[in-house]
């Protein structure tokens, strides 16, 4: 799912576009133990419950997509009967109206979820009548003749709300609060089937992780069959692992540069597009040639990509390089420029040593106090001002 299908389902999460059917709910407590379950029309809720509900299920749907979002294919064998896919299927078809069924699916999630605290396991169907669109791009809500049937999961901790004093309106007086259990938005989720070129697609799922570095391979490998890929810093650490691994000991500075850049742009030039940015592995070989890798460093690519990597695996180029800031790091001194002014950072050998030099601009402050540099020992030889590291 790209950014604007996904934009298209969380639309429904509101009274006015409401295609919720059903709510199912299991509380569950650091024992992993079901001490409450939730089984009802979603319309049957209170205004404010649903509002609450809302929240949830669109932070369910919010992140960046290849960080906080996921998309995962089933593999082959998880659509045949037993399999993962399968039995998600046959709980969607359901409505959620078995218990049987719906009893199970929080049993996998009980024993595959690694969190130690209590927690609330949300589940709803929905029914999503697809608006035709003209060509223009217009929705024609008159037009529609598909709909997208489709369930949504949302694992939420519970927590117990801070202790503190409150004012009691009633006694008008300061007094202790009374702690409740809060459910918080959610940690973990997933929506199934996919909504793929605005229709259904079974063979997939979008995985929601809160937390974009522990994506929880044994909960995604037993609960839907499919292959964790590499986190955000995994790719991140991947591909830097892939970059000094091929150019060794030749690993230069403007080489780097060169990548870093070559990333920013790509990136930039496709920011207003639903789909990210995604690189294989000889789109990655082709970057490293434009940025002028040498052809016999590349001769042992294939094989250290794989290595880094793995021989399948895609590179989101976000996941690859800061469009906001760069980094240059030395043991003693880090220095963060826009991506796009780099080049301002030079490398030069003075005195027999290898340093970094930025030129010095009109406004340079140390600790918030502008300074200006008028000593003679800080110009170079052609009289500009320049900061030596």
């Amino acid at each position: 799912m790209n950014k604007k299908e996904i934009s298209e389902i969380k639309k429904q999460f509101s009274p006015a576009n409401c295609s919720i059917t059903r709510i199912c709910g299991c509380y569950v407590d650091g024992e992993k133990n079901k001490k409450t379950e939730l089984k009802e029309a979603f319309l049957s809720l209170s205004e404010e419950e649903m509002f609450k509900y809302f929240e949830i299920f669109k932070k369910t749907l919010s992140g960046t997509i290849g960080k906080n979002l996921i998309n995962m294919e089933f593999p082959l064998e998880q659509e045949q009967e037993g399999g993962t896919q399968e039995f998600l299927l046959r709980l969607k078809n359901s409505k959620l109206q078995d218990d049987e069924l719906t009893e199970a699916f929080y049993d996998k999630i009980i024993e595959n979820y690694d969190y130690g605290e209590n927690y609330y396991i949300i589940l709803i169907h929905a029914v999503y009548d697809i608006p035709g669109k003209s060509s223009d791009g217009q929705e024609m809500f008159d037009a529609s003749d598909e709909i997208y049937e489709h369930i949504l999961c949302s694992i939420c901790p519970v927590k117990l709300s801070k202790a503190g004093l409150c004012y009691n309106a009633e006694t008008n007086s300061i007094e202790d609060r009374i702690r409740d259990w809060i459910v918080e938005m959610p940690d973990l989720g997933f929506l199934f089937p996919v909504f793929n070129d605005r229709s259904t697609d079974i063979h997939g799922i979008l995985y929601y992780t809160k937390n974009a570095e522990e994506l929880r391979s044994t909960f995604v490998d037993e609960l839907f069959g499919c292959s964790t890929p590499l986190s955000a810093g995994g790719q991140r650490d991947s591909f830097n692992a892939l970059v000094e691994d091929t150019l060794g000991e030749d690993c230069a500075y403007d080489t780097v540069i060169n990548i870093h850049e070559r990333l920013t742009e790509l990136v930039e030039a496709q920011k207003d597009e639903p789909e990210p940015v995604v690189l294989t592995k000889s789109e990655v070989k082709r970057l490293f040639e434009d940025c002028g890798v040498e052809e016999e460093k590349l001769e042992s690519f294939d094989e250290q990509y794989e290595i880094a990597a793995g021989e399948k695996a895609s590179l989101m180029a976000s996941n690859l390089t800061n469009t906001r800031r760069f980094e240059i790091k030395t043991p003693d001194v880090v220095i963060h420029v826009q991506p796009d002014r780099a080049d301002l950072v030079e490398t030069r050998v003075i005195d027999g040593r290898r340093c970094l030099v930025i030129p010095m601009e009109d406004n340079v402050e140390v600790n918030g106090i502008r300074v200006t540099m008028k000593n003679k020992e800080n110009f170079t030889d052609e009289g500009s001002e320049d900061t030596v590291f």
